[in-house]
């Protein structure tokens, strides 16, 4: 699962997650494939998107774009956060703090990738209460939206 950096528009792409899915129908089995992608141009810009399709590339494809779409605008103050921001999006608590230069992203699961795409380079945090990497994925999302700007 590398990065694919695309020559367009500077952006770079993370798989996040693919998953198979059956379904049962009459017929037989029914298998598509999921994916999560975060999309982010390393300086502040971040995007999430979700993809299903019949085969892996396709769902990829899919998720990209809609990632694309969502890009929002991430506070971003010398390669950290301005504040601590603790988030719940579901099961999952997700609580992210700002670290002094050179500490590096000490942050597991999809929360380590996702603040790379935004340029985030110094942060601490933690995963409270849920191991799905789809909802961290969108709690992480979501926290770094309530980011402000500081008032200097």
């Amino acid at each position: 699962m590398a990065e694919r950096p695309q020559q367009k528009d500077r952006s770079l792409e993370q798989v996040l997650q693919i998953k198979r899915v059956s379904k049962k129908t009459s017929g037989g089995n029914y298998i598509t494939f999921t994916a999560l992608v975060a999309v982010g141009d390393g300086q502040g810009k971040v995007g999430l998107g979700t993809g299903r399709a019949q085969e892996v590339p396709l769902a990829i494809q899919k998720a990209i774009t809609k990632a694309r779409k969502s890009m929002t605008l991430i506070q971003v103050v010398n390669t950290t956060m301005p504040h601590m921001v603790k988030t719940k999006y579901k099961a999952s608590t997700i609580m992210l703090k700002p670290a002094p230069q050179g500490t590096g992203l000490k942050v597991g699961g999809v929360v380590r990738r996702i603040l790379e795409l935004c340029g985030i380079q110094n942060a601490s945090g933690k995963i409270i209460g849920s191991r799905n990497q789809a909802s961290n994925a969108f709690a992480t999302m979501k926290a770094l939206g309530t980011l402000k700007k500081p008032k200097n």
